[in-house]
């Protein structure tokens, strides 16, 4: 079966029809899907998502958009992944495409999240945009490589991806690599090894072809797989067993639900 490595299911687009978005998770062969927090006050949320549903986990992290918000510490980070259905810290990174002007505060915040990834054991779930550089040097100035984790999302350079694989990351590829003007991150998808990918929905946003700019959904993940095995040129299983034991591999916390459904 397939893995959705994140999404996130508390949105109001989804949080209120979990019964269809477990149906069509089975009709689609996925089985498990990694529902991610973006701001403390909605991680209860998240981890009840989780709670309720065996083949689903939770992540805890403030995403590096929100400002003004209650500010995550390490220890408090710390307390709240203490939890067996929270497999990862995150969603967390630096974002220079939505916001301006002085950003520390966003670096400060990504710092936090690292070492409470470290003080935990638990892999990181990384955001970038527009902010490689700092994302990268912050990465390697804070050990991250020490927990490992995921670019989500990713819509990076082919060079991007081999600094952040060096310090033991994986590559999740989103619906954008159906979308046709996406070719750049089409190369990537072929030149990372299998051995280092990830794939996700991010939904209910970015639903792939041909459902773009409708609401997504994990069983969406189908498709951006079958987009990448097509480009690489292999059998659709081929891909969904490496990416789904990486997942696995990578979230050592999050035990596979034999009977998902």
């Amino acid at each position: 079966m397939f893995v959705d490595s994140h999404c996130h299911l508390n949105f109001p687009e989804l949080a209120n029809d979990m019964s269809q978005v477990q149906a069509e998770m089975r009709a689609n062969d996925v089985g498990h899907a990694l529902c991610v927090s973006v701001t403390l006050d909605k991680f209860p949320e998240v981890l009840a998502i989780a709670e309720q549903h065996p083949n689903m986990y939770a992540s805890v992290g403030v995403h590096p958009d929100y400002e003004g918000i209650e500010e995550p510490t390490v220890e408090g980070l710390v307390a709240l992944a203490d939890h067996p259905r929270v497999v990862a810290i995150g969603e967390t990174g630096l974002d220079y495409f939505r916001l301006q002007g002085d950003l520390s505060w966003q670096r400060a915040r990504f710092r936090t999240h690292i070492r409470a990834a470290k003080a935990t054991g638990k892999p990181l779930i990384i955001h970038t945009r527009n902010a490689a550089e700092d994302t990268l040097r912050i990465m390697q100035e804070e050990g991250a490589a020490e927990v490992g984790g995921v670019m989500h999302c990713f819509t990076e350079s082919w060079e991007v991806a081999q600094a952040a694989i060096a310090m033991g990351f994986y590559i999740s590829f989103s619906g954008i690599v159906t979308f046709k003007n996406a070719q750049a991150l089409k190369a990537v998808a072929q030149l990372v090894p299998l051995s280092s990918m990830l794939i996700e929905t991010d939904s209910p946003y970015l639903a792939p072809i041909p459902y773009r700019g409708k609401t997504n959904q994990p069983a969406y993940v189908r498709l951006v797989a079958e987009e990448i095995a097509k480009l690489r040129d292999i059998p659709l299983h081929t891909l969904m067993e490496a990416t789904t034991q990486n997942f696995f591999n990578l979230f050592k916390h999050a035990q596979p639900c034999n009977s998902p459904f």
